[in-house]
């Protein structure tokens, strides 16, 4: 399986950082954010990896990870022109990568304690993603479950009445009509390609699997959880 980070996006709720350099070239504890995601992939087993980053940065990132070697993997880089296209719209940049592969996506300021390495090892087909229970749904994609919460049966994008407080956290993975999927898709009211659109293409034909985040999961992109992330990082290193 080949891995996807991705790391655009203009990094609004991180100003006025992120006018200085990309949310995720900054900083948590002892290693740039990017770091973080590099690792879960690499510790799951996947070492070809290509970077979605904007324009903008994109010669940051080459600067500071290069070819990967140092860090035990092999990096590519694409760009992906719209800044607020969304994590979908990114994606799509990594079909000719993927070359018709299974495929782990994981957003870049996503900072993760488990190991997947199991979970992909098993993965075969359809769609699967990582559910960690929050107390503030609102902020993410929340999972909607059946009558016997055994099944998801629709992903809802930062729902103002959440049906569960389960959020879905930036860890995916896909089989390769994800980009069949993508090519049907279109903006969402946020003028974004939404990645739970894409997610939700696969419940019809029950292919969508889940698995619940037991340790640490952070979404960096606020200052809060920035922090968070930051405070867990130096306990860990501790």
């Amino acid at each position: 399986m080949k891995g996807v980070i991705v790391a655009g996006g203009m990094g609004t709720r991180l100003r006025p950082l992120t006018l200085i350099t990309n949310k995720h070239l900054l900083p948590v504890y002892n290693k740039p954010m990017i770091m973080y995601p590099l690792e879960t992939l690499k510790k799951a087993g996947i070492t070809e990896i290509m970077i979605v980053c904007g324009k903008e940065h994109s010669e940051a990132f080459i600067n500071f990870l290069g070819s990967g070697e140092q860090h035990g993997v092999r990096l590519s880089y694409t760009v992906q022109d719209k800044d607020n296209g969304g994590i979908a719209d990114a994606l799509r940049y990594a079909e000719d990568f993927s070359d018709d592969e299974n495929i782990a996506v994981i957003l870049g300021d996503n900072i993760f304690e488990d190991d997947f390495s199991e979970s992909i090892g098993k993965f075969t087909e359809g769609a699967m993603i990582f559910l960690k229970e929050v107390e503030n749904p609102r902020r993410f994609g929340v999972a909607v479950f059946d009558a016997e919460q055994k099944k998801i049966i629709a992903i809802e994008e930062k729902p103002q009445e959440p049906k569960s407080s389960y959020a879905q956290t930036g860890l995916y993975l896909f089989d390769r009509t994800v980009f069949s999927i993508i090519s049907t898709l279109k903006p969402s009211a946020r003028g974004e390609m939404e990645i739970s659109d894409v997610v939700n293409a696969y419940i019809p034909e029950g292919k969508l699997s889940h698995s619940f985040v037991a340790g640490f999961w952070s979404d960096a992109g606020t200052f809060e959880s920035l922090m968070d992330s930051a405070l867990w990082a130096q306990k860990k290193a501790q």
